[in-house]
């Protein structure tokens, strides 16, 4: 098992009150698997992957659990363990590239940086081609070339490639995307999509994946947590999710994707019932 996240609490303290992200989950991730987490914004799917890496900011934290990657808890480890495991051993493409990306640096300094903190016994020429290389590895044409350009020079297809391939520029052991194609058209979406699987099935790397879009997790997914204001209410393989959901949330997220001559035109598609409280409902783990 590589990752195993065991009764994970996340809150926000402020004068007013507490406010809980993450709410006790348990989920895990074995090797060369793709766990996908889905679920409406402000389920607590990103901080869930941002306890993960231990970048969660002041005033929250996380308050329980125990968050095991190769058989050691994160949650013990001091801040330069931490640092020299984030990047390295597990990295993450955040949602935004244009705001993950410096736009003081090119793109080709950024990803050097990387390999300065976690691969020192590169000398500059060899990071440099490795730079190159990892463009062309994720598919941006002209690969020398953009090492010198800055990201607001570059398409929004053409920056999350970069932001792949800074995650990838380690070999991670765990790729953690947060909705890494939100911000792209169809087509790049799909390319993106393929260019992941690729990566996966050629480094063996496990990866989480977060979205919303149920199509992205039929298309990517192993196993499938479904996420419901900071809980999880359902956790099966990907046949079984869509083939038999349980879970009446579930089901309602199901109801909501539209479906090419099932619905009748100019009719309102389904949504998620919002005066119903999904948590009454009991937990389907499959």
């Amino acid at each position: 098992m590589l990752l195993e996240v065991k009764k994970l609490k996340t809150q926000f303290f402020s004068d007013k009150g507490v406010n809980t992200a993450v709410n006790g989950i348990d989920f895990h991730i074995e090797k060369g698997k793709t766990l996908c987490i889905v679920g409406e914004s402000g389920s607590g799917k990103s901080m869930t992957s941002l306890s993960i890496m231990g970048l969660v900011e002041e005033p929250g934290r996380v308050t329980e659990g125990e968050i095991v990657f190769e058989g050691e808890d994160l949650l013990k480890l001091n801040e330069s363990t931490m640092r020299n495991i984030r990047g390295k051993d597990i990295a993450m493409i955040f949602q935004e590239p244009m705001t993950s990306l410096n736009p003081s640096y090119t793109v080709g300094y950024q990803i050097d940086e990387v390999l300065r903190l976690h691969q020192k016994e590169l000398n500059k020429t060899q990071r440099k081609q490795r730079v190159i290389e990892l463009f062309e590895e994720v598919g941006i044409p002209l690969a020398a070339d953009k090492y010198n350009e800055y990201p607001f020079k570059l398409s929004g297809g053409q920056r999350q490639r970069v932001m792949i391939a800074m995650a990838m520029a380690c070999e991670p052991k765990l790729l953690i995307a947060d909705e890494p194609t939100t911000a792209l058209d169809v087509t790049i979406q799909a390319q993106v999509l393929e260019l992941m699987n690729e990566l996966k099935a050629k480094k063996g790397t496990s990866i989480l994946f977060i979205t919303h879009d149920l199509g992205v997790v039929a298309q990517m997914a192993d196993e499938v947590v479904v996420m419901y204001k900071g809980n999880v209410v359902e956790q099966a393989s990907v046949k079984e999710l869509f083939d038999n959901p349980r879970h009446p949330y579930t089901k309602a997220l199901l109801n909501s994707i539209p479906r090419p001559g099932k619905v009748k035109r100019k009719s309102r598609l389904d949504t998620v019932d919002e005066n119903v409280n999904y948590l009454d409902f009991p937990k389907e783990i499959r």
